[in-house]
């Protein structure tokens, strides 16, 4: 068992998590744990064999590949800890995205997945209502729908 460190395009960390996920569950491949540290934003670290690793990630979308040499698990115990989230994110709260591929975008709060911690939003300057679901860290409440 090794220690990789996956390469992704910022903000789709949980889709390629999930990606990975599914093939795990039909095709048996031999990874072990996945974790994305909130504050590294574009990596994956994946725990299982080496060689199937590398064969998982070749195919997945939004993996932009494996960063040579092997982690350290004192490295990055700091982002295994246990933590708990308070979300203070509503349903229909008026959002600002300060993070990732929508930054500074203005969204409309339409699902808070606490198990997850993540939100989803319908843009508000878009011209067809697309739903955007992001980490409820990257964004920042502009309006409350308590309010």
């Amino acid at each position: 068992m090794v220690l990789m460190t996956l390469k992704t395009t910022i903000g789709r960390e949980s889709t390629v998590m999930n990606d990975i996920r599914e093939r795990v569950r039909s095709k048996g491949y031999g990874i072990k744990a996945m974790v994305h540290p909130g504050e590294l934003d574009g990596y994956v670290i994946l725990e299982g064999e080496e060689g199937d690793i590398r064969k998982i990630v070749r195919n997945t979308r939004h993996a932009k590949g494996i960063i040579s040499g092997d982690v350290d698990i004192e490295d990055i115990s700091q982002f295994l800890e246990s933590q708990e989230i308070e979300i203070e994110v509503e349903r229909d709260d008026i959002v600002e995205v300060i993070g990732g591929p929508f930054k500074g975008e203005k969204g409309k709060v339409t699902r808070v997945d606490e198990a997850n911690s993540e939100v989803t939003l319908e843009l508000l300057e878009a011209t067809v209502p697309i739903p955007v679901t992001v980490g409820v860290g990257s964004v920042k409440v502009q309006e409350s729908s308590g309010d």
